[in-house]
């Protein structure tokens, strides 16, 4: 049975909100980012139970940055990644006590992307038949895997193990045969922008030198 639209994975939502957050040179707007970021948590949620370790995770992270932007008093300090860093670092907030700092939020989201365009790529590159479970291992294994402990690694790692084929896994996330065609279609580009929005707060963050927030 197919899914009704607001409950498919669109793929294009993805791309169209992370090209539109693109700023500046060097900058991403945090609307578009967490827009993005909500189509994409909704792929692990259609997914069911392997990933509700990522889901439940990143949607509380989501929550924190939102909350921000719906501050009216504050919000205008977190339209940008970058305006939202240096904020909080010129007011003392990075390390504040009692204070949930949203680089540091945002830090886990961008380390939970990562894994996502990695195990997206790598499913685009297999035949229908072919098992999900071991590309998305290595693409857990690469990025999330080194900041999790070791219960939540093995527990994903096992979960991984009951992952289906690419073509029973697209048709769980996208509906029909008309939406897995228009998700593979739109993956390249879908990609691009997101290797786009990741590679610039990975700047943002190596420049600023907040890699290792706690």
């Amino acid at each position: 049975m197919a899914l009704e639209n607001s409950e498919k994975f669109d793929l294009k939502v993805v791309e169209e909100n992370f090209s539109s957050a693109l700023c500046e040179e060097d900058d991403v707007q945090l609307q578009g980012y967490l827009n993005s970021y909500e189509e994409l948590n909704k792929f692990f949620t259609l997914m069911g139970t392997v990933f509700g370790f990522v889901s439940k995770d990143l949607k509380s992270k989501m929550d924190v940055l939102a909350e921000f932007l719906a501050n009216e008093k504050i919000s205008d300090n977190f339209v940008t990644v970058k305006k939202m860093i240096e904020y909080e670092r010129d007011n003392q907030l990075l390390h504040k006590k009692g204070y949930t700092s949203g680089s540091r939020t945002l830090l886990r989201l961008h380390r939970g992307l990562d894994f996502i365009r990695e195990f997206l790529k790598n499913v685009g590159e297999l035949k229908d038949e072919e098992n999900t479970g071991g590309v998305c291992r290595e693409a857990y294994d690469r990025t999330l895997a080194k900041h999790h402990p070791y219960m939540i690694r093995k527990g994903a790692q096992i979960a991984m193990y009951t992952l289906p084929t690419r073509e029973q896994l697209l048709k769980k996330v996208c509906g029909d045969e008309i939406g897995v065609k228009e998700a593979l279609e739109t993956l390249p580009k879908t990609l691009d922008a997101t290797d786009a929005v990741y590679t610039r707060i990975e700047a943002l963050y190596t420049n600023y030198d907040l890699h290792a927030l706690p």
